[in-house]
C-alpha cells in the first residue's frame, strides 16, 4: 500500500528551456490491490521531502532528483485505513521512510533507485508530460524489498475486506509540476 516513490521523481525529455521543479507541489502516489478481482486502492503521502532544482532541460531537472517519504503520512482519504496501513504494514517491519532517486532518463523512462526496508532496487518509471506536470508510474514487488511479513500482516488485518487476498505488486508514481516554459 505504499507507492513510494515511488517512487517518486521521474520523467525526462530533452527540451532546452528554463524549467523549475516545484517541490512544494510534488506528489508521490501508490495503488495497492485487494481481492482476487484485483481491486485497486490508492492514495498518496502527505510528507514528502524534496530539493528544489532549476535546470536547462527536463532530463537535467529529473536526473539526480530525490525524495524522502514519511510512511506515517500515508493518505488514502480514509483515516481508519491509513492507521491500519501504518500499524499493520509499515510498523511491522519498522519502515519509517522510503527514499527514491532518479539516476537516469531515457526513452520516456525515469530509472529510479528506491530504498525501502534497507534494500535498494532500480525501478523503471514510465513518464509523460501532461498539462504542465511530469507524471510517472511504475510497479514494485514487495517481495523484492523483503516486505512479505508486512504483506502477511496487512492481509491478516484486512482479511475479510480483501476477501483473503492482498497482492504483492504495488503501482507507484509521482507528479511534479513544472513552469509553463518547460517543453
Amino acid at each position: 500500500m505504499k507507492k513510494i516513490v515511488s517512487a517518486t521523481l521521474l520523467l525526462a525529455l530533452s527540451a532546452f528551456a528554463d524549467c523549475t521543479y516545484q517541490s512544494d507541489s510534488a506528489k508521490v502516489t501508490w495503488k495497492a490491490f485487494k481481492t482476487y478481482e484485483k481491486i485497486g486502492v490508492g492514495g498518496s503521502f502527505d510528507r514528502v521531502v524534496t530539493q528544489p532544482k532549476n535546470a536547462s532541460s527536463i532530463e537535467a531537472l529529473l536526473v539526480g532528483s530525490s525524495v524522502k517519504i514519511d510512511t506515517g503520512s500515508i493518505n488514502s482519504a480514509n483515516p481508519a485505513r491509513d492507521a491500519t496501513l501504518v500499524n499493520s504494514f509499515f510498523k511491522v517491519q519498522n519502515i519509517d521512510s522510503i527514499t527514491a532517486k532518479i539516476i537516469s532518463v531515457k526513452d520516456s523512462k525515469a530509472i529510479t533507485e528506491i530504498t525501502m526496508n534497507n534494500i535498494t532496487k532500480t525501478i523503471p518509471l514510465n513518464y509523460t508530460i501532461q498539462e504542465g506536470k511530469i507524471v510517472a508510474k511504475g510497479t514494485i514487488d514487495l517481495g523484492d524489498f523483503t516486505m512479505l511479513a508486512s504483506l502477511q500482516s496487512i492481509n491478516k488485518a484486512c482479511f475479510t475486506l480483501h476477501a483473503g487476498k492482498t497482492w504483492q505488486d504495488v503501482e507507484i508514481g509521482f507528479e511534479i509540476p513544472t513552469k509553463s516554459d518547460c517543453k
